[in-house]
C-alpha cells in the first residue's frame, strides 16, 4: 500500500497495490496489518453504504460524542471528500484537506476522529462505502455548513449542490460544537 501524507495530521490518502491481466483486477480494500504498518490502528465497527447522484453533497457531518474515525472509497464514480480539522487544541484546526476518489483510481482516504467528513459527487452518480470506527449516534451528530466562509472550501462545484434539509441547518465552525 502506497501512503500519501496530506496537510492534516490524522488524514491519509491510501493506495491500495492494485494487480490486473485479461480476467480483471485485484486489490486488498482492507487489511488491518496494513494499515497498523502506516499508524492506523483503529477497529472498526460499521460499515456503511451511499449512492447519491451528481451534485449531492454530503456533510459536513461529525458526532460531539462518540467520535467516529472513517476509512472511505468510491466503487462506482467519482467524488470530492473533505475532512476539516474541528479539533480547538490542533495546530491545524478549521483547516481543510480535499481529495478526489473514484472508482478508477481506488484511492481511499483515512480520517481520524476529530474531523468533520463531507464529500461532493462529481459523477452522475456515485457509490461511496466507509467503515466507522464507532457506531452511528444520531443524537450526538452534528452538521458544520458546507459554505462557512471561514473554511472557504474549494468545492469543484457545477452549479448548486444537492442537500439534505439536516445539512441545510449546519453551523458555522464559529457556532458549532467542537471538539476540545
Amino acid at each position: 500500500m502506497n501512503v500519501i501524507e496530506t496537510s492534516l495530521t490524522g488524514v491519509l490518502i491510501l493506495e491500495p497495490k492494485v494487480f490486473g491481466d485479461d480476467r480483471g483486477i485485484f486489490f486488498e480494500s482492507y487489511n488491518k496489518k496494513a494499515l497498523e504498518k502506516v499508524g492506523v490502528t483503529a477497529e472498526f465497527v460499521q460499515d456503511n453504504h451511499s449512492r447519491s447522484v451528481r451534485n449531492v453533497l454530503r456533510g459536513l457531518h461529525y458526532q460531539i460524542k462518540q467520535p467516529q474515525g472513517k476509512l472511505v472509497r468510491v466503487i462506482q464514480g467519482e467524488v470530492f471528500d473533505v475532512a476539516v480539522d474541528i479539533r480547538k487544541s490542533s495546530p491545524n484546526f478549521g483547516h481543510w484537506e480535499g481529495v478526489t476518489l473514484t472508482a478508477e483510481n481506488k484511492r481511499m482516504l483515512w480520517i481520524s476522529p476529530g474531523f468533520a467528513h463531507g464529500f461532493l459527487v462529481l459523477s452522475e452518480a456515485a457509490e461511496f462505502i466507509y467503515k466507522t470506527t464507532d457506531y452511528w449516534v444520531p443524537e450526538h451528530e452534528r452538521c458544520i455548513v458546507w459554505n462557512d466562509p471561514d473554511l472557504a472550501i474549494n468545492w469543484p462545484l457545477s452549479g448548486g449542490p444537492i442537500l439534505s434539509d439536516k445539512d441545510k441547518l449546519g453551523h458555522t465552525l464559529k457556532s458549532a460544537e467542537l471538539y476540545p
